[in-house]
């Protein structure tokens, strides 16, 4: 079930991301916008399940950062290896108050203090099939529109001029 904040209007900050978890964010962002990647958080998956963040490279390839902001949240998330299915690479983000020897050494690794990031650990690639490939670019892509769509009607200012 959804936990909705009521005191937030942000459809992507539903309360269950901590202070912590959206530093880590925001950092990310800066890192995947200077590597030329297009991001989108919170992105749900065919699968039932909810990316962090999702960019697609200008190459065309799919990754998926998982963040994670305690030792504890990374402890309680058994579901991160089924990320594997919707991407091209599997990164796992946090910030320096967490041990990064936690991390599989299976997944790419980012360390972010929340104004930037830094790639400890590139991601071993393994391609999407071109079906599961299509689908997630698809929904990328709508979810994108859409959320441009909705941001311009709640500002009412046009963003594609």
């Amino acid at each position: 079930m959804t936990i909705l904040s009521l005191t937030n209007n942000n459809p992507l900050i539903d309360g269950r991301q901590s202070d912590k978890a959206m530093l880590v964010r925001r950092g990310v962002q800066v890192l995947l916008h200077e590597m030329r990647h297009s991001v989108l958080p919170e992105l749900p998956l065919a699968s039932g399940r909810r990316a962090d963040l999702i960019s697609l490279s200008a190459k065309g390839e799919i990754w998926i950062i998982e963040i994670k902001s305690s030792i504890e949240d990374f402890r309680v998330d058994r579901k991160w290896p089924e990320y594997r299915l919707h991407c091209d690479r599997l990164f796992f983000a946090t910030h320096p108050e967490v041990p990064v020897e936690i991390f599989p050494e299976e997944c790419g690794l980012i360390l972010s203090d929340g104004y930037g990031a830094h790639m400890l650990r590139d991601a071993p690639e393994h391609k999407l099939p071109p079906a599961t490939r299509k689908s997630v670019m698809l929904d990328f892509s709508r979810t994108a529109a859409t959320r441009l769509m909705l941001a311009e009607w709640t500002t009412g200012r046009s963003f594609g001029e």
